[in-house]
Order: structure tokens, then C-alpha cells, then sequence
């Protein structure tokens, strides 16, 4: 039996090294990155990410063979836990979204003259990339129903359609575009992917969409969300990505290992904004004492404690069934912490929040926006209510009616047969009475 919940002691002083990076390094960028633009936060984490590399940890999630270090789930998730609690730590590690889960549909599916064009670029930092799938008129729980087409013609194929929520394509170089190829076969069958430079005649990046997380008016931005027009784009036949009506096998494959990766990254924040609380408990005074004393607030730091360590613990057992047994074994998991993670994410936060008053609601800390932040992991990479449907009915699939419709523990048939059973004992012991 293996049960064993240690990490490997040289694993161990990575991470430290990691933790003490994240803090010294890049913490103190977040209160100015926006403001140096694009190019200035490049030159501040071009020197970090050369450290990265001399560790050994630049591009964790890729094989040694394309630059990698070809760490496992487990592995991963623990790094993600320590870069989560900086929306940019990612950048210096080679692993931020979109890019590294396009890098792995195209060490995975692309032919070598796509990782030649794009993914080696990609993976030294010359190209960056975004992933094409949201729609603004189709529902995003439900990919079967995407609109956006891709048609043959000739040796090309003509994409026609609207996307939006597409992560960083304003500053993208190309993307990664889903669009329905057969609408006549399976559901499952009928998306393919395609390989569209941003330059393609017909590829219109009309804005980065304002959010709840980024509400301002901005443009060309990390971490923005554009909306897309593709009005008669034009592509090659070898943009195809992977096989015709592959575009949700593959899609399947970068979105599994990369909800555990926000999972990790979801309690890297709420460790963060838990760690804020706890000081705000130890030297705020109301009402005649410390707010440590109130049981209020002993009661969130405990459950918070507890729903942080229960996140954490069933995300790193997905993340071991994954590195075990594969994707397709890890599903239910992986579904079952999507869930319950951003609820973690949004209680300990919404707690931090509330305990610093009108500190916690101002932008003097990042609370505010952590908050904002924690409100949209119930819906990107599939919301709430699908992923806990898809645990629900995996679990019935193991159950079945009683035979006869009585409830299976009803007590008074158990007690009947019980007395069938077990007459003769019952007969003795009222014969003795």
C-alpha cells in the first residue's frame, strides 16, 4: 500500500526557492505593471526568466525534448499553487495562459512544420499566442452549439463567425481558432482547430471586452479579452491543427490538466488573502479588543483553514490520478474541484474582505480585485452547475432502484426480514424472558 503525502526533499527546495522568488520579485511589480506596458514588464522579467531557466524550471509543463522539464500533474500543481499568488509570476516561469496550453495542443497535435513555425517561437518568447473558442451568441457550457464556421475551398478554408473572451489576443501574434467543419457529424465530431496569424485578411480584433475583473476601457493589453470578427479569413489547408472534427479531443486535452492548474493557482490567492486576514485579526481593535478575540472571526480563519486544506487536498489527488491513470480517469475529479475550488477561492477572500472593512473594499489592497477576480472561476473553463452536473450524474451511474420500490434501508421491511432471519435466536430469548 502507498499512501504517501511527502514531498521529494530536493522537489521541496525548488519550490522554496520559488516561494522566496515569487515574494522578492515579482510581488513588488504588480503595483506598476500595468503602467509600464507591455514591453516594460517584457524587460523587467527577461532577467527573472533567465534565473527561471538556470533553476531548471522554465516551461515545466512541456517535455524535456521541446525545452521543458516534463514534470508530472502533481508537480505542476504545487508550482501553480506558489505562482497563483501573482497574476504575472507566470510569465516568468514560461507557463502563463493562454500560451501554455497552446503550447501543449501543439507539441501534441501539430506536424512539424507547425511546431517549427509556431511552438518553438512560442516557447522561446518571440510569439505569443491566444485560443479562439467563446462565442457571444452560443452558449459557453455548451460547445456543441458553436456558430463560427470553417469551410473548404480549394486548397484553403474560409473561417466565418464571432468570438469573444479570446484571452491576450490583442497582443497575440496568432491564434488558435475553434470552428465547426462538419455541423452534420456527432456533436463531439464536429470542431476542428485551425492556426490563424492575426495579420490573416479577414481577422478583425474589434476590443478587449471591459469585465467585472478589468471594468476600464482599455486595448493591446496582458490579460485582456477580445472580441473577434472573422468576416471570410482565409487559411491554408496545412493550418489545420491535429485531424478534421479532432477540435474537442484536443480541446478536452488542454482544458483538464489546466483546470487543476487553476485550481493550484485559485488557492495561491486565497493563501494570500487568508494571510491578510490573519494580520488584520492581530492588531485591528474594535469593540473593547482584538478582532482575534471575536469568535466570528475565529470561526473564519478555521473554516477557512479547513476549505483551503480540503481544496488542496483533492486537487493534488486529481492531479495524481491524472499523473497515474490519465485524463480520461481524472475527469470526475478534475470536475469535482472546479467546483468546490472556486467556492474556496471566493469564501476566503469575500471573509478577508469583510474583516478589513472599508480598507478590504478600497484599492489600497488587492483584495478588491481578488475579489473581482475570484467571481469569475465560477464560469470560465465550464461553470459551476455543468461541472456539478457531470459529477452528479457519473455518481448515479452507480446506483439503481430498488427492485421493488421500497427504499433499500427501510427499516420496517429490514426489520421484518431481520425477525426471518434471525427467529429462532428471537424465539429463544422471549422463551428465556
Amino acid at each position: 500500500m502507498s499512501w504517501d503525502f511527502s514531498t521529494d526533499p530536493d522537489f521541496q527546495e525548488q519550490l522554496d526557492w520559488m516561494g522566496a522568488f515569487v515574494r522578492e520579485n515579482i510581488w513588488p511589480l504588480e503595483t506598476i505593471w500595468r503602467d509600464i506596458g507591455l514591453d516594460g514588464l517584457a524587460r523587467a522579467i527577461a532577467p527573472m526568466q533567465e534565473e527561471v531557466k538556470a533553476r531548471g524550471l522554465w516551461a515545466a509543463h512541456l517535455p524535456p525534448e521541446l525545452g521543458g522539464q516534463g514534470m508530472g500533474q502533481v508537480r505542476l500543481g504545487l508550482m501553480h499553487e506558489i505562482l497563483g499568488t501573482s497574476p504575472i509570476a507566470p510569465l516568468a516561469f514560461g507557463n502563463a495562459a493562454p500560451d501554455s496550453g497552446n503550447s501543449e495542443i501543439l507539441a501534441m497535435a501539430g506536424t512539424p512544420e507547425q511546431k517549427d513555425r509556431w511552438l518553438h517561437p512560442l516557447l522561446a518568447g518571440d510569439l505569443r499566442s491566444a485560443f479562439s473558442m467563446t462565442e457571444p451568441h452560443t452558449p459557453g457550457s455548451d460547445p456543441t452549439q458553436l456558430a463560427t464556421r470553417a469551410v473548404r475551398d480549394g486548397d484553403d478554408w474560409v473561417i466565418e463567425g464571432r468570438k469573444w473572451f479570446s484571452s491576450n489576443a490583442s497582443i497575440a501574434d496568432f491564434l488558435i481558432v475553434m470552428a465547426v467543419t462538419n455541423p452534420d457529424a456527432r456533436p463531439s465530431q464536429r470542431a476542428s482547430m485551425f492556426i490563424v496569424p492575426v495579420d490573416t485578411p479577414g481577422v478583425e480584433i474589434l476590443r478587449d471586452v471591459p469585465t467585472m475583473e478589468h471594468p476600464w476601457e482599455h486595448y493591446g493589453g496582458y490579460g485582456g479579452h477580445a472580441e473577434i470578427a472573422y468576416e471570410g479569413a482565409r487559411v491554408p489547408a496545412e493550418a489545420l491543427l491535429g485531424g478534421e472534427g479532432e477540435g474537442f479531443i484536443l480541446a478536452q486535452h488542454r482544458l483538464v490538466p489546466g483546470r487543476i492548474h487553476h485550481c493550484m493557482r485559485w488557492l495561491g490567492v486565497a493563501r494570500r488573502a487568508f494571510d491578510m486576514m490573519c494580520e488584520r485579526a492581530t492588531y485591528r481593535e474594535a469593540h473593547g479588543s482584538l478582532l482575534a478575540d471575536k469568535q466570528t472571526v475565529q470561526n473564519w480563519i478555521a473554516d477557512s483553514t479547513a476549505e483551503m486544506q480540503a481544496a488542496r487536498l483533492m486537487t493534488l489527488h486529481a492531479a495524481w490520478v491524472m499523473d497515474t491513470q490519465g485524463a480520461s480517469a481524472a475527469r470526475t475529479d478534475v470536475a469535482l474541484i472546479k467546483f468546490y475550488g472556486a467556492k474556496v477561492l471566493h469564501d476566503v477572500v469575500d471573509r478577508a474582505l469583510q474583516l478589513h472593512g472599508s480598507l478590504g473594499y478600497s484599492t489600497d489592497l488587492p483584495l478588491e480585485g481578488m475579489y473581482r477576480f475570484a467571481r469569475a472561476a465560477r464560469i470560465y473553463d465550464g461553470p459551476d452547475e455543468v461541472h456539478r452536473q457531470s459529477v452528479a450524474r457519473k455518481i448515479l451511474l452507480g446506483y439503481q432502484p430498488p427492485p421493488d420500490g421500497i427504499p433499500t434501508e427501510h427499516v420496517p421491511t429490514r426489520r421484518a426480514q431481520a425477525r426471518e432471519r434471525f427467529g429462532d435466536l428471537l424465539e429463544a430469548v422471549t422463551a428465556n424472558d
